[in-house]
Formats: C-alpha cells, structure tokens, sequence
C-alpha cells in the first residue's frame, strides 16, 4: 500500500472539471473514495434543464456500460449453470455457425468478434430511437452467419454478447435485475435498477442531454438495453457497490481478480480487457476500471486496488470525457505521470491495400473504422492509444502506418484521389428488408421525411465512406465492394451487413 496519497490534488483536478459545467447546464458528479469512505464529492451543472435542481453525488442516471461487470459478476456466481468454455450454441441452439460456436468468455471479453445490434440495426437505416424488444432482436441475431472476425483473433467493443449471455440465464429463470436487487442493492443498503427498455421508469432518473447545434436536447433510446447497459444509480450508490467488491464483502470475495483477469486470445496473446473491465496504465503502475455511454450519460470508474481506492464520475451530459477525469484524478492522487500524447504522425486519411479497414489521423486523436481514440508516445516512434478495449498501436514506415489495430496486424496507406465509379450507382436491397440507393456519387437511405441523402467518398480498390447522421451520433460508414454485384457496409461494431444489388 502506498502512503503518499495527494486527496487534496486530486480533489481540485475534479472540482477543475466540474466547475466547467454551468449552473444553467446539464452536469454530473466526481467522487474520490477509499475503503474507509469518500474522500471528497465535487458536482456541477443541473440535473434537469426543467427544474434546474443542482446535480448532486444522489442523482439517479443511467451508468450504461459500468453494468458490464456487475453482470459479468452474476455470470461468475451461476457457473453451475454456465461456465466461460461453453459455446453460446449450447445455450441458445438456435444461433448458427460462427455465432454458436463462440465460447460466453469470448463474448464477454470483447474477443468474439460478434456484431452490435445497435450498429447492424444503424447499417439497416433503424433510427437510435426505433423501438426493439428482446425477443425480435434474439431472432435477428439468430439469422446472422457472419462474424466481425474469427472470435479469439481480435479485440473489438460489442455489446451483443451480453445480450445473447443474459438470454442464457433467463432461460434459467435467472433475471439481472432480481441479482442486483438480492445480491447487491439490499444487502448494501443502496438504489440500484436494471430497467429492460428505456421507457420502464426509474425512480429518481434525470434526464439526459446531448448538445445540437441549436442547443441541449433530451436524450431517449429505442433499443432493448440489456445487460449490456441497463444499470442505473447514483454516483453514491456506484462508490457503495465499488467499496464492496474491491472488499469482498457479501459474497464478492475475489470477484474482482476474476473479473479484472487478463483473458487469452487465441494464438496465446493476453488482452487487458477483462470481464466487463479493462486496465489503463499510468506510469509502471496499472488501474482498473470501466466507462459507459448511453445517449445523454456519460459514467466512468477507475480503481487501485492494491490501495483500496477509485473515482467515479457519472454526468448527464453527452460530452463528458469520464476517462479523462478519473485518470487524471488518478494521477492527482499517486504522483504518477499523465501518458503523453503523440502527435507527430500525418495528418490525414489511411486505408489497408484490401478490405474496409480505414483510419484517420488529426493530431493526436486516431480514428479507426469510426471509433475515436488518443495517441500516446510509446517510444521508439510508436504510437499507442493505451487502451485495452480498443487497442491501437502505429508508427511511420516509408510513408504508411504499421503496427496493429484491435491486436490484429494492418499496414495502411494515405488514400489518394479517386472517383466514385458509375458502376457503384443502383438499388440495394439486403435480406432483413433494408435498401439504399446510390446515384451521381450519393448514397440515399430511408423513407418519406426520414430519407437521407449523403455524399460518397472513395478510398480506393472498391471502398467508400459516406457520414450517417442519427440523433445525437455521427456515424462514417465504410461501403466495402464485395464483387460487382454485392457489398457490405462496415462500422466499428458491425462488419458484415451485406447488401445485393437489386436492379
């Protein structure tokens, strides 16, 4: 245990953050804890631009993907039923080959290589606000035959592993939300719901906001949550369930070594993300912890178990940055060097020789397949985002980016100026229903008012980028040109929705 702990440091890191959100704004709170208490809460901002209450460490919102290892831990306490090893097939027969035949640990350690739902539902032109419930969205994936990639080969965020795991144990009678009730929220003394879609009520949830060009706007959803995502609480009651496992108490004694436990890929390389939670890095040392997104929350926990203490920062607001306050309240507190970002690579867009894998460089921020990342100096001219679930690691060789992306290896070229050929132009149609046009170089989706038009960029050897624009996200879709007659639209969670030429 280390004795130099700087609480006072890391204290006006986080009231730093949150004095940026105004009083007439929405908001979120910071907390730095032990194992003996909190250590200090810094809030700002309001819990609704309705009432204009001040946000406080005991206002309820959703914590989104912080819900991961909470179910990872559910999953742990059943292995009379369900065990890592076992395909999914085995417990959801009904799935088809490669999807059945990834192992439930693949699918909770983002090493399955199974497609988002919510993405896939984005590349069939369903709005972020389409409602879905459970049973359809089962069948759906029931029909899929295509794999992000090889499950064990890769590291790429999915939340529908999750999703099918909690399918598995509901047809056990075992239901998520009655864990966190029994195991968690009574015994702790704490509020904690598990809500299945996102109109069930909460009692005591803010709303969320996300920021438009002609101001905030209240977030919403139609997607079926799952345990993927549908935890919500407090800040307090986050800090509560936190102090507990890094304890061991009621029942949880060494959940989070098993959770936290590096997982193998299948050539034998270790992967820093876990069940449900990933290590960050600060100097020799490592954290552990977990954020979460839902349209209008944004959550995030770091903690240092060897010293029994963390951070939390829940906010109603799209635009927080909860990784950069806790890793830097983190840093605060033990005296440990902030990573430094690197920013000497070439501006601009890249793509591999084959395939729809593409990136782009602008300063210090990487964006891969469309998911956003810093880049740190790594030394020896390598660049890393240092992140276990979106591993990136590049550096310049003869004009091109080396390195890997999501552990897999990639070599990626500048993309120079190319057209969109006639020959892309007509009516695509894929088997779910879904169809989109392409004329003059725009790619035209949806129908009557909700009917897009956007504009085609080509990469070269077959593959395009188009901007999808869905509430409060911005999406690029990559077309990738299978043969003349065939092509898939690729986002960073779904890779493999195809479309056929119809006419």
């Amino acid at each position: 245990m280390t004795d130099n702990q700087d609480w006072n440091a890391a204290s006006e890191v986080a009231e730093d953050f949150v004095s940026q959100w105004n009083s007439n704004e929405p908001g979120g709170s910071v907390i730095g804890f032990d194992l003996s208490g909190l250590r200090f809460a810094s809030s700002g901002g309001v819990e609704s631009l309705s009432t204009y209450m001040p946000f406080t460490p005991k206002s309820v919102v959703r914590y989104a993907s912080v819900t991961k290892h909470v179910f990872c831990a559910m999953v742990l306490e059943h292995s009379d039923l369900i065990l890592l090893d076992d395909p999914l097939g085995k417990h959801i027969p009904e799935l088809q080959a490669p999807l059945c035949d990834v192992t439930v640990g693949q699918a909770l350690d983002m090493s399955g290589g199974l497609p988002d739902v919510r993405e896939c539902l984005s590349l069939l032109g369903l709005s972020v606000y389409t409602e879905t419930e459970a049973g359809p969205l089962l069948d759906y994936l029931s029909r899929l035959k295509r794999l992000n990639f090889p499950a064990g080969s890769e590291i790429s965020y999915s939340n529908t592993g999750y999703r099918l795991v909690e399918a598995a144990l509901e047809r056990n009678g075992l239901r998520f939300d009655d864990f966190v009730q029994e195991k968690i929220a009574q015994p702790l003394g704490i509020v904690l719901k598990a809500p299945d879609v996102w109109n069930d009520p909460v009692a005591g949830l803010v709303p969320g906001y996300w920021k438009s060009k002609p101001g905030w706007q209240l977030s919403s959803a139609g997607l079926h949550i799952s345990a993927s995502g549908s935890l919500a609480g407090s800040a307090e009651a986050l800090v509560r369930w936190l102090q507990a496992l890094l304890k061991g108490e009621q029942g949880f004694a060494g959940v989070l070594e098993k959770l936290s436990a590096e997982r193998s890929l299948a050539d034998g390389r270790m992967s820093e993300y876990g069940l449900g939670l990933r290590w960050s890095h600060l100097g020799e040392r490592r954290f552990i912890g977990h954020g979460g997104s839902h349209p209008g929350y944004k959550t995030y926990f770091l903690l240092d178990p060897e010293n029994g203490t963390g951070f939390a920062v829940v906010s109603n607001r799209e635009d927080t940055n909860g990784f950069k306050i806790a890793i830097e309240c983190m840093a605060a507190l033990t005296g440990l060097p902030l990573p430094r970002p690197k920013s000497d690579l070439p501006n601009g867009l890249y793509v591999t020789e084959t395939g729809p894998w593409w990136l782009e460089i602008n300063g210090s921020t990487c964006t891969f397949i469309d998911a956003d990342d810093t880049l740190y100096d790594d030394g020896d001219g390598w660049a890393s985002s240092l992140s276990a679930s979106s591993p990136m690691r590049l550096r310049l060789e003869d004009g091109a980016l080396v390195g890997e992306a999501g552990h897999a290896p990639r070599r990626f070229i500048p993309v120079g100026k190319h057209d969109v050929p006639s020959t892309l132009s007509g009516r695509w149609s894929s088997e779910e229903g879904a169809e989109f046009v392409i004329e003059s170089g725009v790619l035209s989706m949806g129908i009557g008012p909700t009917r897009q038009s956007m504009p085609i960029t080509a990469l070269g050897n077959g593959r395009f980028l188009f901007t999808l624009n869905d509430g409060p996200w911005t999406k690029r879709v990559c077309i990738n040109l299978l043969d003349q007659d065939r092509l898939e639209l690729v986002s960073s969670r779904a890779r493999m929705v195809e479309y056929r030429r119809s006419t």
